[in-house]
């Protein structure tokens, strides 16, 4: 593969986490468009980059990387930073939060987001759910809160690794979806995490997320429904 990496990404998807992971470290790369709206993450094309559909996918010289989690370790080994190295001991506490944050926080809020992928197309089971996912999630925010307390510079916004990373469009997307229920959301309840939200916005990281995704002028703090130049969010 020539000319750095391929990012098969879709705005304001989880693709944005790698994005911002891309533009930290100045790593060369290109994007690729995935059509929410004509379902091309099931397409057999991109199938055969991710068989489980899902966004993103980053090609790579090891071959296509699927899964958030797994292509943000991945960039962070290959590249010598966002993550503590190997044999230094604050590398564990990333590694579990980043496991938490890919494993449970990022699920519950696509549970909120699509309860009907979960629980079928009964409605009442669908708002059940979400009902309960919302509280969940305000619990995994609640411990994600006091580990930034005890562990400020690896829940950094300021300089991010990939919690911080992670963690900034995680918060977007909380206080967005779905339009309408979000009211179990408010960022002033986790002070670590807002301070981690503001300082991410003033990264030129972010700046040029917001150019290509249309993601408004305080995509974490005060987000806005995206105006993508291309590509739709959902």
């Amino acid at each position: 593969m020539n000319g750095g990496y391929r990012l098969h990404y879709a705005p304001d998807n989880a693709s944005l986490i790698v994005r911002l992971a891309l533009e930290e470290l100045g790593a060369p790369y290109q994007t690729v468009l995935v059509d929410r709206r004509a379902r091309a993450q099931k397409s057999s094309a991109y199938l055969a980059l991710n068989p489980a559909g899902l966004i993103p996918v980053l090609e790579t010289p090891d071959g296509p990387v699927f899964e958030t989690g797994a292509i943000l370790l991945w960039l962070a080994d290959r590249h010598g930073a966002l993550v503590p190295a190997p044999g230094d001991p604050e590398r564990a506490v990333v590694l579990k939060w980043l496991f938490f944050l890919s494993n449970t926080l990022h699920p519950a809020l696509r549970m909120i987001f699509y309860p009907d992928q979960y629980a079928g197309a009964d409605r009442v089971m669908q708002a059940a759910l979400r009902a309960h996912m919302q509280g969940e999630a305000v619990r995994h925010l609640d411990m994600v809160d006091r580990a930034a307390d005890a562990h400020p510079a690896l829940f950094s916004g300021a300089a991010p690794g990939v919690l911080g990373l992670y963690l900034g469009p995680a918060l977007r997307w909380a206080a967005l979806y779905p339009a309408g229920d979000t009211d179990w959301f408010d960022l002033s309840r986790w002070p670590r995490l807002g301070a981690l939200a503001r300082d991410l916005e003033a990264r030129d990281s972010t700046r040029a997320a917001i150019a290509a995704e249309g993601l408004g002028d305080q995509p974490f703090t005060a987000p806005e429904h995206p105006d993508p130049p291309e590509g739709a969010a959902l």
